[in-house]
């Protein structure tokens, strides 16, 4: 027992601790476990008993997590190995938009004096960024061994393992961009082999990081978020490939790099479809994302615009193989195949370019919304940098249908969203290196690993006031 002139302090420290309520089973009225002299709490209003939609809070859209802590937890220093330990897949983001916009300009129909030049800086940039964030990744993995596991089954980091791979998609369309016009056979040929190796690849991952999903920790409607559609992202990007590579290389090596093309595209675009109707019942049911991760919607705009592009760009090269190399089977005028596939792309391309644009308005109006209502503001994560990469097939596939409609006005719309991009992947570059400082990423609880066991009691109590 405790004296009588201590008993007085611990009740006064009992009454400022706000138990959980509960609600009762008669009245379903709530009720407070605390102090029997503590204020009653309100209760709380039910979805359907107000007209205001709460956004949702589940840690698949890179929520602070499941510590819920507060600005003023953490205060202390950490050191870099401390740092390391968060470092996440979802930083290559940052070298699949870097990479986007390199391609970006070396597509971009209005040219000037220094173009390339500019483009060869993102490629070569985006190549020290993917060795240096590939570096720090194994470093982490070295120095917390148990992390490896942990990011690949984890359900919101293994989400960005297929940002490694679109990553290397864009090094090797770059490669085929800026190296080959000032190479020689040897690397058409090698970028041959990088193309089907990719292929092979990537189709694991689709299949693989699926079977994990499926098997690893249920999933609800309430958690849906367009990254979902990431795992399969990359094997789609083949088309993309291919409709960059079909020019280069000879007609034996290009016909079956198109028709895999043509082939993984529609295996992307058909999941990306299956994924649509979940995402939007989501939308319907539990309201918008929160405010910091609504960039993250952006996504929804890649499938469609890669798609698109793919198509045009794969029937720009069509004239080469038919008739002169093959044919199909029961034509008998192969010589009209291209001119047949040139057209349904174009139409295809069209309306899911329509497709794209409506993503990416719900996208625009979304996060503009979250922007100017929500108090605190809107602080950068990395699913910023859906910003960027997204939009970026959604701007090459508007320059191809300019190209193929021959229309200088949608040439120069083109010209223009490319500027934009230019201007958001420096917003978002900035904004990165400023969180960085700021340890608003790379700090426990703020990053993808949120409840991998990166923060615990002892660095809690390390941090606090």
């Amino acid at each position: 027992m405790l004296p009588t002139s201590e008993k007085k302090p611990v009740l006064q420290i009992l009454k400022g601790i706000h138990l959980p309520t509960q609600k009762s089973k008669d009245t379903g009225s709530t009720t407070s476990n605390s102090m029997p002299d503590m204020p009653p709490i309100a209760p709380t209003n039910s979805r359907r008993g107000t007209t205001r939609r709460r956004y949702s809070t589940n840690s698949l859209e890179g929520q602070r997590g499941v510590l819920q802590m507060s600005k003023s937890t953490l205060h202390g220093d950490l050191t870099l190995r401390d740092r390391i330990h968060h470092f996440t897949l979802a930083w290559y983001t940052c070298t699949m938009s870097t990479g986007g916009i390199a391609l970006l300009l070396a597509r971009t129909p209005h040219r000037f004096h220094g173009l390339i030049a500019i483009g060869d800086i993102f490629f070569i940039l985006t190549v020290v960024l993917f060795i240096l964030f590939t570096a720090t990744l194994c470093t982490r993995f070295i120095l917390y061994p148990k992390s490896l596991a942990k990011c690949i089954t984890h359900p919101t980091e293994s989400l960005f393992f297929p940002t490694f791979w679109i990553s290397i998609s864009n090094i090797i369309s770059n490669i085929q961009s800026y190296g080959v016009p000032h190479s020689g056979p040897w690397l058409v040929t090698t970028l041959k082999v990088l193309f089907w190796t990719y292929a092979a690849l990537t189709f694991s991952v689709a299949v693989g990081q699926y079977f994990f999903l499926f098997t690893g920790k249920p999933l609800t409607i309430q958690s849906m978020t367009p990254q979902w559609i990431l795992p399969v992202f990359p094997i789609m990007l083949c088309g993309t490939l291919a409709s960059l590579m079909g020019s280069s290389q000879p007609v034996s090596a290009a016909y079956p790099i198109l028709v895999a093309g043509i082939t993984f595209q529609g295996l992307g675009m058909l999941m990306a479809t299956f994924m649509y109707g979940p995402y939007l019942r989501r939308l319907m049911t539990a309201g918008l994302p929160s405010p910091n991760t609504r960039p993250g919607m952006f996504i929804a705009v890649g499938p469609p615009s890669f798609t698109g592009l793919a198509l045009l760009g794969i029937s720009e090269h069509l004239y080469r193989i038919f008739p002169d190399y093959t044919s199909i089977s029961y034509i008998t005028t192969p010589s009209l195949i291209p001119d047949i596939f040139r057209v349904l792309a174009l139409g295809i391309a069209l309306f899911l370019w329509a497709t794209a644009f409506w993503f990416f308005s719900i996208a625009f109006v979304s996060v503009l919304h979250g922007a100017v209502r929500s108090k605190e503001g809107m602080s950068f994560h990395l699913v910023w940098w859906a910003f960027v990469f997204p939009n970026v097939g959604f701007t090459i596939c508007t320059i191809e249908i300019g190209n193929a409609v021959m229309s200088e006005g949608i040439l120069w719309v083109g010209t223009a969203m490319t500027v934009l991009l230019v201007a958001t992947w420096v917003v978002c570059a900035v904004a990165h290196g400023r969180a960085v400082v700021r340890k608003e990423i790379l700090w426990p609880g703020r990053d993808e690993d949120h409840d991998q066991g990166g923060f615990t009691e002892e660095m809690e109590g390390r941090f606090d006031r």
